[in-house]
């Protein structure tokens, strides 16, 4: 079943995912608070709204794709928000990562407002969002994700139902946690190799030779060896996130250790003034530290 598709939220993910929906040839409309965002997509004739309550009024479906818990909340409850705006018996879909708490009280005000709410947020990053390869997290009704899962592979390289609303926050805070920690690991390694004499190229090459191979650590010691910390996933969500996975943990009675750590390092680093910079930037923390630079002698 194709439905009218409203977006809001046109930033470094939500953009690309934004136009990987028109480009699938879903009928789509727009809606961002910073003007200069949605040139893209009025140089492809797409509807731009200047209120998220006309978006809203004009879709079937609403996605959400903003910064955090706070802006998720304001964008269905402001003036012009999209509670002013819903349809009966539209679907909200929230794919910001946000906390549980955030999640449900979302739940709770689209479902009061007459609409669906579905709780789906993404893993990955800017390449992948560019490439329809995230991978997406959905929490809600089931039957409803099923409609739906065409439009969201426009996105995605595979869509994995978590469960009810709420679980889908809750799995992308356990794998962000993760890449915190790998993140602040690779770091770790490299500088370390670095100061006992080791070329970056090589501590790359022994990383992807073995066990430890991955994607992430191919894509992250590229850009590191070539001091390229242009934003894919910034400093400053990463600390958002590892704030919300410790904030969960304590609430739900998970100690947390090394993501405590983890995210004091990114605090230093956002600090610093490298929070609009890639995750990999963690690094320039450790390299200060240690009186080393992890570049190729050509960077």
């Amino acid at each position: 079943m194709d439905r009218t598709i409203g977006f809001i939220g046109l930033g470094t993910m939500g953009g690309p995912m934004a136009l990987n929906i028109h480009k699938a040839g879903h009928s789509l409309g727009v809606y961002n608070r910073s003007a200069d965002k949605t040139e893209p997509f009025r140089e492809k004739e797409i509807p731009v709204f200047d209120s998220p309550a006309a978006l809203a009024a004009a879709s079937e479906v609403v996605i959400i794709m903003v910064t955090g818990p706070d802006d998720v909340l304001e964008v269905l409850q402001q003036d012009r928000g999209v509670l002013e705006g819903l349809q009966s018996g539209a679907v909200v879909i929230n794919m910001s990562t946000v906390s549980p708490e955030a999640t449900e009280a979302a739940a709770r005000l689209v479902e009061a407002g007459g609409g669906e709410f579905l709780d789906v947020p993404v893993s990955g990053t800017k390449k992948p969002a560019e490439d329809g390869n995230l991978v997406i997290l959905a929490g809600g009704n089931r039957q409803t994700i099923l409609e739906l899962t065409p439009m969201l592979n426009t996105m995605g390289k595979a869509v994995i139902y978590c469960g009810e609303t709420g679980q889908a926050t809750r799995a992308k805070l356990m794998i962000n946690l993760l890449l915190g920690s790998m993140m602040q690991g690779m770091a770790e390694a490299l500088t370390f190799g670095k100061k006992v004499g080791l070329d970056p190229e090589t501590m790359v090459k022994v990383i992807e030779s073995g066990g430890l191979s991955s994607p992430f650590y191919t894509a992250k010691g590229k850009a590191i060896r070539g001091g390229d910390f242009s934003k894919n996933f910034p400093v400053n969500l990463m600390l958002k996130d590892l704030d919300l996975a410790l904030a969960t943990g304590k609430e739900t009675g998970v100690a947390l250790p090394q993501t405590a750590i983890n995210r004091e390092m990114f605090t230093a680093a956002n600090t610093k003034g490298f929070g609009e910079e890639d995750m990999a930037a963690v690094i320039k923390i450790l390299e200060e530290i240690a009186g080393v630079t992890v570049r190729d002698d050509e960077a």
